[in-house]
């Protein structure tokens, strides 16, 4: 497990991070978002030793993180760092020499990965003469050509259709399956809903969230329902135990105090006839997020 406590950082004056607290579980993704110029980047450089920390320890398994662990790292940056003129195939397999690889080896994980990621035909060809997202696909093959340890993605999916934002994320989930820990950052927050185990929130240098997705949505959460009925629901602001939060027609929703309260409002809804639907609501992740970096 690596483990962040208590990172600050300033460039000057200015302080960027603030107790920058959290862990990165083995196995498990863990999706690290945050608005522009939240942190994100910056954190994610501490954690792989490009930029010291002003105060706090990067740690695996509760001791500090040693220069042969770092080595190990996949790191795929924002900004693209390969060579435009050089053919893919022949960067991943000087990537992974360097990682002490064979050369039989690194080409047969090479070709494996662009393959894997739907740039099989495309392996020889440089990365210049590349589509932007077939760029953004030959950097994360870059960054698990190794077979590494551990994975640091800052935004991987920036770029990317669909069709390959899938193809991604299964190839992430197999690192995952072999006990590394994943850390990326993300925009798209809908990705990050479908993918991570755990999620980490940072807003202003400062970390607002951190934990599974269930049990951040429990902690800005209030138990809240959906009901649609054939008929007008207005008499449900009158319902005892609940409190309507958004009112149309026949469709309302309402936040009760438990459970019991919730099911008065389903069985008078039952009795005036006409019920449609009646569900907890979840919150969405984007909803919680805006909410918590205000």
């Amino acid at each position: 497990m690596i483990q962040l406590r208590g990172i600050d950082r300033s460039f000057g004056t200015t302080q960027v991070l603030h107790d920058v607290s959290f862990d990165i579980h083995p196995g498990r993704m863990t999706g690290f978002v945050g608005a522009n110029g939240a942190g994100k980047t910056t954190t994610m450089r501490i954690l792989l030793g490009v930029l010291e920390p002003s105060a706090g320890t990067v740690e695996v398994d509760g001791a500090p993180m040693s220069a042969d662990y770092r080595a190990r790292i996949g790191y795929m940056p924002e900004e693209r760092g390969l060579y435009p003129k050089m053919p893919v195939d022949d960067q991943l397999v000087y990537l992974a020499r360097l990682h002490g690889l064979d050369a039989k080896m690194a080409r047969r994980r090479a070709l494996d990965l662009l393959e894997r990621l739907g740039l099989g035909e495309r392996h020889h060809d440089t990365l210049e003469s590349l589509s932007l997202g077939n760029q953004q696909r030959a950097q994360i093959a870059a960054a698990l050509v190794h077979d590494p340890a551990a994975l640091v993605l800052d935004e991987p999916f920036s770029g990317l259709d669909p069709m390959a934002v899938e193809v991604t994320l299964e190839v992430l989930r197999d690192v995952a399956r072999t006990g590394a820990p994943v850390l990326f950052s993300s925009h798209q927050l809908d990705v990050v809903e479908r993918l991570c185990d755990e999620l980490v929130i940072i807003g202003d240098g400062r970390v607002r969230a951190a934990g599974t997705r269930e049990s951040i949505r429990a902690a800005h959460t209030s138990p809240e329902w959906r009901l649609v009925t054939t008929g007008d629901a207005g008499w449900v602001r009158d319902a005892l135990g609940v409190e309507v939060v958004d009112l149309a027609g026949g469709e309302v929703r309402f936040t009760a105090v438990d459970e019991a309260a919730a099911d008065r409002v389903l069985s008078q809804a039952v009795e005036r006839g006409g019920v449609r639907a009646f569900s907890p609501v979840t919150r969405p992740l984007t909803e919680i997020f805006q909410e918590v970096v205000r």
